[in-house]
């Protein structure tokens, strides 16, 4: 009687171990892949599935809803030798199960491997300025170009982005120097077109006031010999007016000499006596 409850108890807790095998509930966004005796038997959609147990086996369980890939930082050397520093990052989904798992070790992987290759040989095609302003440009050929690879794999790529892409730090510190040195001669361009045109300036200020005192000297002349023949006509052959005349400047220079700040000797003609009979125009 021990013996067959033992039996029984034993039965039961096998049917209930082979049930529990048996029976598989598969969450929403996601497949299973069930192997039978190691060889593809069937995929096990979201839901309640029977599998026969000892037989069958969870080989793999997949994701179905989008995936997120981030894509590693790399160097890229473009095609005039400039290293920049870019990743990514891309959207996928398994469409296919069976080429997911059976195409491909690791999908994951070898998508992301794909895409940071493919960047590299699409960004080594441009120049530098292309690839910093092309990023639309190089995201459509990116996706363009693992799209069909992808598909042998069981996937469909949704997006790819691309999340920075910008010259490397010796780069960047190459083309601060530069945009410093080209902003430097600009400066300096600037300041002798300046000094150009201010010398012209001054120069043709020069040219007028010289012109200028050309034309006051020549006036300054006229005048003077007008005034001279006026006071000829005027005095005749009279000498009594033409010493006052003469001596009246005299004095007027002296004046001038005597009363200006640089002067330090005067000079006083030696016939004095002479100057001042010619300037009062009469015997002393």
């Amino acid at each position: 009687m021990t013996d067959m409850l033992v039996f029984v108890v034993a039965l039961l807790v096998f049917a209930g171990v082979t049930l529990a095998k048996g029976i598989r509930i598969v969450p929403q966004g996601e497949e299973w892949i069930v192997e039978r005796l190691g060889k593809y038997h069937s995929t096990l959609h979201p839901g309640l599935n029977i599998i026969i147990p000892y037989l069958d086996r969870i080989a793999y369980k997949l994701v179905t809803k989008d995936i997120i890939l981030d894509v590693q930082e790399q160097e890229v050397i473009t095609r005039d030798n400039a290293v920049i520093v870019t990743n990514a990052i891309a959207f996928i989904k398994v469409t296919d199960p069976i080429k997911a798992v059976y195409g491909v070790t690791d999908f994951s992987e070898a998508i992301r491997n794909m895409i940071m290759t493919t960047l590299r040989s699409i960004v080594g095609e441009m120049q530098l300025d292309e690839a910093l302003s092309n990023r639309d440009r190089i995201k459509a050929r990116l996706r363009e170009a693992i799209a069909d690879e992808a598909i042998d794999w069981g996937l469909t790529v949704k997006s790819v982005e691309i999340q920075d892409i910008k010259p490397s730090p010796s780069m960047q510190k190459a083309m601060e120097m530069q945009a410093a040195a080209e902003r430097e001669r600009k400066a300096m361009v600037t300041r002798s077109e300046g000094e150009k045109q201010s010398m012209i300036l001054q120069a043709e200020a020069r040219v007028e006031s010289a012109r200028r005192d050309a034309e006051a000297q020549v006036t300054l002349a006229d005048a003077s010999a007008e005034a001279i023949k006026r006071v000829t006509q005027a005095i005749g052959d009279q000498e009594g007016p033409m010493r006052y005349m003469l001596g009246e400047k005299y004095i007027m220079a002296m004046s001038k000499l005597a009363a200006s700040d640089n002067a330090k000797t005067i000079l006083i003609p030696g016939d004095l006596q002479e100057t001042v009979r010619s300037v009062l125009g009469r015997k002393v």
